[in-house]
């Protein structure tokens, strides 16, 4: 019997220089969680467990992200970092914003002009402190992008599965904002090629990191060809407080499109697999005709340092097997997970799965 041919995983080495990362989280500066070792890790395990062939990205320019963002967005992860060092910032910290533009300060007054370099504007479109940004950090967004839409692009072309190893992350980022270790959403702006490029009607997204995506929901929230699906710790106790609740479930056209499937503390695999059940029911019934874009979290692993569910890294071989026993051709792309010491194991155990369900399916 001959082996099947190895599952292509995109990456690049521009997230290594987005790195040297602080945050600040409940009035304390903190090393970030969201650091280059967590990719690092995944590819040593996933080239020690044979059957994965790391691959380079292709290059797709701005004009996917410009599909998915705003230009103003995509102005300022662009030129923040350049704009601070030519205002005389020496470089030797992160970029964090110390004032944010509220709906509450605009009020009745928009437009209001902002400043005219990058860094000043950061507040009007970050949401959080949990942000940082360095010199490398826009080419690693860009090159996470790139890696995304790679992985795209081989499923269209046939591949069974592609994995993008995306860092930084994705998920939290909005037409106009970012957030959550999030610049660019890798995962929407592959859903929206997979529809503009890949010729498609129908695309299902589900999205299983420990936080919910709130970016790729506010994204594709009135959209009637995108199905939104995620399982996450409920945002009554979790990150990021303010969206991911069930009865949030799209408008207009996309009325019924977004799906949440919020989680109680300690939720373990049957708890789970209970929701992932309905979710890809969800799926089932959406009928979608492209590939399924899975925005992969480890952050839900009971060991992670910022998540309060109780997967272990047998489970995700479990939930893998789910979703490739539907059958569906794959793009999974990396989204969190903290715990550095397993997340290579956990991402072994979640692939592995998703190919033997999809052989036995």
């Amino acid at each position: 019997m001959s082996q099947p041919p190895p599952v292509a995983v995109y990456r690049s080495n521009a997230h290594l220089a987005h790195a040297g990362l602080v945050e600040l989280l409940a009035g304390r500066q903190i090393p970030c969680y969201e650091s280059p070792e967590r990719a690092v890790a995944i590819e040593r395990a996933l080239l020690g467990a044979g059957g994965y062939e790391l691959r380079e990205p292709q290059a797709f320019g701005l004009e996917p992200i410009l599909a998915v963002h705003d230009r103003t967005l995509v102005d300022v992860v662009e030129h923040a970092w350049t704009d601070a060092l030519a205002a005389g910032a020496d470089g030797s910290h992160p970029l964090i914003p110390d004032t944010f533009k509220l709906a509450a300060y605009s009020g009745p007054m928009e437009p209001l002009a902002l400043p005219s370099a990058a860094h000043l504007r950061l507040g009007a479109f970050c949401f959080d402190t949990a942000t940082p940004m360095v010199a490398g950090t826009a080419a690693a967004a860009r090159a996470a992008v790139d890696v995304a839409l790679s992985a795209a692009h081989a499923v269209v072309d046939g591949a069974a599965l592609a994995y993008g190893l995306c860092r930084p992350p994705g998920h939290h980022a909005a037409r106009a904002m970012l957030g959550g270790y999030c610049f660019y959403n890798n995962a929407a702006i592959a859903a929206e090629w997979l529809r503009r490029d890949g010729g498609f009607a129908r695309v299902a997204m589900l999205d299983i990191d420990y936080h919910h995506g709130n970016g790729t929901q506010q994204l594709f929230w009135e959209r009637g060809d995108v199905l939104y699906c995620s399982l996450h710790a409920d945002p009554a106790r979790a990150y990021p407080y303010f969206s991911g609740f069930a009865s949030e479930r799209g408008a207009g056209a996309g009325e019924g499109l977004t799906r949440n499937f919020p989680l109680p503390a300690d939720t373990s695999l049957d708890g789970y697999a209970d929701a992932l059940s309905e979710a890809l029911d969800a799926v089932a019934a959406f009928d979608p005709d492209a590939p399924l874009v899975v925005s992969l979290g480890f952050d839900t692993f009971e060991r992670d340092p910022i998540g309060d569910l109780a997967l272990r890294t047998a489970d995700y071989a479990e939930i893998g097997r789910a979703i490739g026993g539907m059958g569906p051709r794959t793009v999974v792309l990396q989204e969190g997970g903290y715990a550095v010491d397993a997340i290579g194991a956990n991402a072994v155990a979640f692939l592995g799965g998703l190919r033997e369900g999809r052989e036995a399916g």
